[in-house]
Parts: C-alpha cells; sequence; structure tokens
C-alpha cells in the first residue's frame, strides 16, 4: 500500500508544479473590474511581468513593466516566490524520481530511497508554501485596493491565474505529505539473517538416556564394593 500512496504522491505533485508553471505563465492575475462603470471601452488585465489592454473588438496591446525596482514591493516578492517554487519543484521532481521504489533510476538501498524520497516530499511541501504565500498575498493586495473607496487608481478583480495557483499549490502539499509518509518502517533486509537456516536444537534420545541408565549401575557397584569391603559377619 505504501507504494501506491508515494507513486500517487509523486504524481500529484508533479502536476501540481506543472500547474504552478501555467499560472506562472497565465497573463490574467488580474482583470479590470466593471463594477461602477456604465461604458467599458477596455479591459486591462495584468500579471507580474506585462501589463495588457484589449478594446470592445478584441485588439489588445501588452507592454513589459519598464522597472523592477519601481514595482511595487509585494509584486517583486511574489515574483521570488513563484520562481523559488519552480526551482525547489523541480529539484523535488528529480529527488522523487531516484526515490521511489518502483524505478530503477539508481541501484540505491531501500532505506537511502526511502530518504530521498522523504526529501523530496519536504521540497515539494515547501513549493506549495511559496506558491500559495505568494497567490494569496498578491490577492489579498487586489483585493483592498478594490474596497478602498479612497484609491483613484484603475480597480481589479482576481484573475483565473489565481485560482489555479491556488490548485496547485494544494496539489504540491497534497503530494509532498504522502512522499514525506514513505520515511517511515523503510529498512533495509538483514543478508546475514536471511542467509541463516532455522533450525531446531535437539538431542539425541540416547546421549539423554545415558546417564539415567548408568545411575542404577552405579549405585549396584557401590553395593558391591561397600560389601566387599565387610565381611559377612559384619552383618551378624
Amino acid at each position: 500500500m505504501s507504494v501506491v500512496v508515494e507513486t500517487f504522491g509523486f504524481f500529484v505533485a508533479a502536476v501540481g508544479l506543472l500547474m504552478l508553471g501555467v499560472t506562472l505563465a497565465n497573463s490574467y492575475w488580474r482583470v479590470s473590474t466593471v463594477h461602477g462603470n456604465v461604458i467599458t471601452t477596455n479591459t486591462v488585465f495584468e500579471n507580474l511581468w506585462y501589463s495588457c489592454a484589449t478594446d470592445s473588438l478584441g485588439v489588445y496591446n501588452c507592454w513589459e513593466f519598464p522597472s523592477m525596482l519601481a514595482l511595487s514591493g509585494y509584486i517583486q516578492a511574489c515574483r521570488a516566490l513563484m520562481i523559488t517554487a519552480i526551482l525547489l519543484g523541480f529539484l523535488g521532481l528529480f529527488l522523487g524520481l531516484v526515490g521511489l521504489r518502483c524505478t530503477k533510476v539508481w541501484d540505491t538501498a531501500l532505506s537511502r530511497k526511502a530518504k530521498l524520497a522523504a526529501t523530496a516530499g519536504a521540497l515539494y511541501i515547501l513549493t506549495g508554501i511559496c506558491g500559495m504565500v505568494a497567490i494569496s498575498w498578491y490577492a489579498a493586495n487586489v483585493t483592498r485596493d478594490f474596497f478602498d473607496p479612497f484609491f483613484r487608481g484603475t480597480k481589479y478583480e482576481l484573475g483565473p491565474a489565481l485560482y489555479l495557483g491556488w490548485s496547485a499549490s494544494l496539489l504540491c502539499l497534497l503530494g509532498g505529505a504522502c512522499l514525506c509518509s514513505r520515511c517511515r518502517g523503510a529498512r533495509d533486509p538483514d543478508p546475514a539473517a536471511s542467509a541463516r537456516l532455522p533450525y531446531k536444537a535437539s538431542q539425541p534420545a540416547t546421549r539423554s538416556a545415558g546417564p539415567a541408565a548408568r545411575l542404577p549401575a552405579a549405585s549396584e557397584e557401590d553395593g558391591d564394593s561397600s560389601f566387599g569391603k565387610y565381611g559377612k559377619n559384619a552383618y551378624v
């Protein structure tokens, strides 16, 4: 059953990592809202790297953010967290592929494979945490500006990329937990114990019965010798 659990965890975490990569490249992290606008001529949508605008005819134009240092602090932090999550996820993918019990990538011992699988699970958990923090932080700033009545800039709503990122982070956390459960109860088989042949100690019946059979003979000889020491007159 543990093989099924760790294989399930590996593939779930791999799917979560793939979804995180799609989330990072998705353009719809936040979308301009139509709430409170009578006439809407264009729609603006952004992610961590660039901003795009589209008109009613479907023609859109995108431009990258001109300066990284001019960006808000939370956007820079979200960039760093998402890139860290992707790198940790790829490292966990490699270690998990080697540490799976059903793979023969390296001829390693069972306990060493268990440690590699547990390390991959920990990396996937860190991947899920980094992705969850980045996406939740970004969503918190979007909702704060949306409900702020004194905010004069463009108000945005949560884009579909955030929901995809939340799902991906949860999958990474679930897969990492399944891989971490692999480290318990994994021990290498003892070759010396398997080489021993089971046997049952028994004593031969003749040897066990020998001392008891010689006891009467010894007593008779002692009697005869004592009878020989004293003459017949000693018993009169």
